[in-house]
């Protein structure tokens, strides 16, 4: 029988900033931008959200219901920082570890109890291991199953530690909302609310047939999700069986409206210098580069280009999604949103073609020099030509790609 721990690191981008600034605790912070701008919450100080604030709310609303909240911008580089520090916490405990995001992860711990004990006693270890260490608190789920883990971290939270004994899952689960079932959005729980399913003991006693007739292979995934199986997405695979990611990108929201070319230009730039960054801490090369595009009416666009040869460099990923943007922006069009998408990762055989061998070398060196300046002097130390006048914050948010430790 397995033993799964789910980690999440408590409010983490309010608690990395209150690191660098102590006068922001025990204060509604809110990180993300200015209450004044178009962007939307990052995350939000516990304080905060006892006046509603939540993560993805938009800034301008979050100042309505929380006008005495102190506004963050953030740091990112900040935050995978401490990210890569928590999960070398995270290794010490267990060789398998898979980070869903930047500031949560799932261990198995199976087998470990002669090194750790009994799985309280680990996830009590860890616990106070992960504050000496980082400074930084969270809450520990435990489990038979990702899922259930996962729900018990956030029944934990702040600063909790909850274990689900084996055969109990069912019974813990049984009188939540069926919302609090991870993969549960709101069209999902507006669907089951018709059915007259609420809870997740509703959803437990129907037939899986029955919910597979109304929402497909989801409605099997539901069943057994119910019943406190991994079932679905994710819970598919074993931990850390595939913890790279799928994809990195990066947007930008203007907080005006623009249809000048040099500023679109010079975003799209910066946007690839980012993109392009996360992909060489992560040792990924992309084959397939993707625009977004939005314009004032919110009506958008994507556009995905295939390449000859998948990249990491900051000039070939500019180079396409300009091309791509070029190709699709209505000449004069304001435009409120702008996106650059990297996917399908390869491998790379390090035999380039020899006519631009030199070429591509020479750019290799010039951005790993790049890299360690940013490293040294933060990320807008170095920037593409094209990208001076691109100049703006990297959004923060909670599912943020993550990086590889650096190697020293």
């Amino acid at each position: 029988m397995k033993t799964i721990f789910h980690v999440d690191m408590d409010a983490f981008f309010v608690s990395v900033e209150e690191l660098f600034d102590p006068s922001l605790k025990g204060k509604a912070v809110v990180v993300g931008g200015r209450p004044d701008e178009r962007g939307v919450v990052s995350a939000a100080s516990y304080e905060a959200r006892k006046f509603g604030v939540h993560s993805a709310m938009p800034l301008r609303t979050a100042a309505r219901m929380c006008p005495h909240a102190i506004f963050v911008d953030g740091h990112p580089t900040r935050y995978r920082d401490y990210s890569a520090r928590v999960h070398e916490v995270l290794n010490r405990f267990s060789p398998l570890v898979e980070m869903a995001s930047i500031d949560e992860a799932y261990l198995d711990m199976t087998g470990t109890e002669r090194l750790h004990g009994p799985p309280l006693a680990a996830a009590h270890a860890l616990h106070q291991t992960m504050k000496a260490e980082t400074r930084l608190i969270c809450s520990i789920g435990i489990s038979t199953a990702r899922l259930v883990s996962k729900v018990a971290s956030d029944q934990a939270k702040p600063n909790g530690v909850l274990w689900i004994v084996p055969g109990a899952e069912a019974a813990f689960l049984a009188p939540l909302d069926v919302r609090k079932i991870p993969g549960v959005g709101k069209v999902t729980e507006q669907n089951l609310h018709k059915l007259s399913i609420r809870k997740v003991g509703d959803l437990a006693r129907l037939d899986g047939r029955d919910l597979e007739a109304r929402f497909g292979k989801w409605g099997l995934a539901l069943a057994g999700k119910a019943r406190g199986l991994d079932a679905g997405a994710w819970f598919d695979t074993e931990i850390g069986a595939n913890s790279a990611p799928k994809s990195i990108s990066h947007e930008h929201t203007y907080n005006e409206d623009t249809g000048d070319l040099a500023v679109l230009e010079s975003t799209l730039a910066r946007l690839s210098e980012m993109v392009g960054r996360r992909l060489r801490e992560n040792g990924l090369h992309a084959r397939t580069l993707q625009l977004k595009l939005r314009y004032s009416d919110f009506s958008t666009i994507t556009r995905a280009q295939t390449l000859a040869r998948p990249t990491q460099l900051d000039t070939e990923i500019f180079d396409q999604a300009r091309a791509l943007f070029l190709k699709n922006w209505k000449r004069g069009a304001r435009v409120r949103l702008l996106g650059v998408h990297a996917s399908s990762f390869e491998e790379v055989d390090e035999q380039l073609n020899l006519l631009d061998e030199g070429k591509h070398e020479r750019w290799q060196q010039a951005t790993a020099a790049a890299d360690r300046l940013r490293d040294k002097y933060g990320d807008s130390a170095v920037s593409l030509a094209a990208g001076l006048k691109g100049g703006f914050r990297e959004r923060t948010h909670e599912a943020m790609p993550q990086q590889r430790p650096r190697r020293s």
